[in-house]
Parts: structure tokens; sequence; C-alpha cells
């Protein structure tokens, strides 16, 4: 069992820059997780941002969010990170973390194959 909470949320305004973390409880078991990070907005359902392998040699972006965020993680501080750059008002949205106990996937981007969830960040970008 790990508990995340996520941080680093706020309010922005169009082409401004955030960087999220997402702290585990353990590291004893965090470094071998796949890392991934959802986002909700009001009315729609939870959608896939960003997953990072326990290495973190592998990463795997939405098309929505490639070339402007970037995913990584400091197993030693038992922290994954998302920096999220040129934010646009669609970007609005919580922001989750969550921890897949399996090893990576070509396509780490379904909900239900992650362990441990994280209660998320509010994102809100101004136009």
């Amino acid at each position: 069992q790990v508990q995340l909470v996520e941080s680093g949320g706020g309010l922005v305004q169009a082409g401004d820059s955030l960087r999220l973390s997402c702290a585990a409880s353990s590291g004893r078991t965090f470094s071998t997780y796949v890392m991934g990070w959802f986002r909700q907005a009001p009315g729609k359902e939870r959608e896939f941002v960003a997953a990072i392998s326990w290495s973190g040699t592998m990463t795997y972006y939405a098309d929505s969010v490639k070339g402007r965020f970037t995913i990584s993680r400091d197993n030693a501080k038992n922290t994954v990170y998302l920096q999220m750059n040129s934010l646009k008002p669609e970007d609005t949205a919580v922001y989750y973390c969550a921890a897949d106990r399996a090893g990576w996937s070509a396509t780490p981007i379904f909900k239900d194959e992650y362990d441990y969830w994280g209660q998320g960040t509010q994102v809100t970008v101004s136009s």
C-alpha cells in the first residue's frame, strides 16, 4: 500500500508554466512502479496525460501535451514530477498522479491499470 499526495497546482495565464509534484509515502517499492499523471475536467472523463517507467528511461505522453509537458521522477525522494509549459485554457483540470505495480506497457494510458491514486491538485489556466 502506498499513499500519493499531489502539489503545485494553481491559477495561471495561458502561456505560463507550472510544475506539479507527487510524493509517495514509501520508497521501498516506489522505485519499481510505473508512475502516471491523469487529469479530469468538469463534466469530462478522467484522461491520460503522461507516464514514466521505473528507471525513468521510458516515457509516454498524450498527443495533447506532447512537446509542452515533461514527466520525470526522483526515486531517492519518492517523487514524480510533471513540468507543464505553454499552458492552454484546455489544460484546466484536476491533475492526479497514479502508480502501477505492473511493468511498463507500450500503452500505459488506461486508468484501470493503475493501483494507487492521489487526491488531485487543481490547475486552472485563464485566457
